[in-house]
């Protein structure tokens, strides 16, 4: 098997999307588990993590690496999150915050067997709920079906470092289904704008329809 290590801790096998098992011999969502000498690697499904869609669409901004600490806004049953665990490694910290208690159930599963991911049961515009346990992180990740997207990510802003980046998956048909999603997109990349810079922009279809993924700075 040909293995490329693309970004830190983000590798390519046989052209296949992967990251190492932090828990080597446990699956998440029912990804194949393939060794490559000696070492257990996750295959990272494009269809099932806008953050894999994203990079196999060509991010060139993967800041996302080794001892990073990441508020993850929109955990979900934790999928995307667990190969962030991979990447971040022990060193590092995963805050899952997630509102929806029937999702919270399956991720509670996952953080038990990964000790650098934090399940939070909350609503991401309730940030003082949790902001003394998130202090200040790295990265901040987003993927939330809501009409206050911009909202939710100016409130969180408050636990980025400066010069901190934000990875956003913008739903336009959570925001409004009667416009066109280029239109929703530019109004929250305006939203956003006097916090954060626009890194880049990706579209990340056909594994994710009427999203764009974008990539933050702040200021």
């Amino acid at each position: 098997m040909k293995i490329e290590e693309i970004f830190e801790s983000v590798y390519k096998i046989d052209g296949k999307l992967a990251t190492l098992n932090l828990v080597p011999g446990s699956k998440v969502y029912g990804e194949e588990l393939v060794n490559v000498e000696g070492k257990e690697y996750r295959l990272w499904n494009p269809y099932r993590s806008k953050l894999a869609a994203a990079i196999i669409k060509g991010m060139k901004n993967m800041k996302i690496r080794k001892g990073s600490a990441v508020l993850y806004l929109g955990a979900a049953t934790g999928t995307t999150c667990s190969h962030v665990s991979d990447i971040v490694g022990k060193e590092g910290a995963v805050f899952c915050v997630e509102i929806s208690e029937r999702s919270m159930r399956d991720l509670v599963k996952v953080c038990e067997q990964r000790d650098n991911m934090l399940p939070i049961l909350q609503d991401a515009m309730n940030v003082e709920a949790y902001e003394k346990e998130v202090g200040n992180c790295d990265i901040i990740y987003q993927d939330v079906s809501s009409r206050m997207q911009a909202e939710i990510l100016l409130r969180n802003a408050k636990l980025l470092k400066s010069g901190g980046y934000a990875y956003v998956a913008i739903k336009s048909q959570s925001i409004d289904t009667g416009r066109k999603p280029e239109e929703v997109y530019k109004e929250f990349v305006s939203q956003v704008a006097n916090v954060f810079d626009l890194v880049e922009s990706i579209d990340i279809s056909p594994y994710s329809l009427l999203h764009l993924f974008v990539v933050l700075k702040k200021k």
